[in-house]
């Protein structure tokens, strides 16, 4: 499907699920050179938080460097997102299960969940890459819910460990930019659910 998205100005948030930062990083670079605007958000862990997959700095030079822009860092930074506009469409990748459940719940307790409601005030796309280990616990009924609320697209996700780690489900990081294109024309990209791994095959179905 076709959507320029060099006129396009789009928000990229971050939360705190810094084992994915390395394919979401990726994929806004990939974005970064269709020539769309993008301005950065990190949530507060996203922007004070050092963990083995990097430091906080590098996680701040990165997006600076991908975007040219400061990550907007304050609840009344990102307030003004709705009044003023701001956004053709906004991305929360990753968005973990803690910044699901509250977006889910009406929660803004955080300058993403912020940005988040304040865009959507103006009926325009907001599309989430999920990553958390209890999409299949108490985070499935959030995500029901946001599935069905107005203009919220999911990046297409599916369990990345289901031996080790069954709840889990995280998003196809690489199918963000289609996502993207499907949203701004007010459609979700199929399949929604989508394997991450080949499942083993019963004796009955050989």
């Amino acid at each position: 499907m076709e959507h320029d998205l060099k006129d396009k100005t789009i928000g990229i948030a971050m939360t705190g699920s810094y084992c994915t930062y390395k394919k979401a990083f990726a994929a806004i670079k990939a974005l970064s050179e269709t020539g769309a605007d993008l301005i950065p958000i990190f949530s507060f862990n996203a922007i004070s938080t050092d963990s083995r997959f990097g430091t906080h700095e590098e996680f701040i030079n990165t997006i600076e460097e991908l975007t040219g822009k400061k990550p907007i860092a304050t609840i009344p930074d990102a307030e003004p997102i709705g009044p003023k506009s701001m956004l053709d469409i906004l991305v929360i990748a990753p968005c973990t299960g803690n910044t699901l459940s509250k977006l889910a719940n009406g929660i803004s307790d955080t300058p993403v969940l912020m940005a988040a409601k304040s865009h959507l005030r103006n009926n325009k796309p907001l599309v989430i890459s999920l990553s958390t280990n209890d999409a299949l616990g108490m985070n499935l009924k959030n995500i029901g819910i946001l599935l069905n609320t107005k203009n919220i697209y999911f990046v297409p996700f599916g369990q990345d460990n289901y031996k080790t780690k069954p709840n889990s489900m995280i998003a196809h990081v690489d199918l963000l930019e289609d996502t993207i294109r499907y949203a701004l024309k007010s459609k979700q990209i199929q399949p929604v659910i989508q394997s991450h791994e080949a499942l083993p095959v019963s004796k009955e179905r050989r």
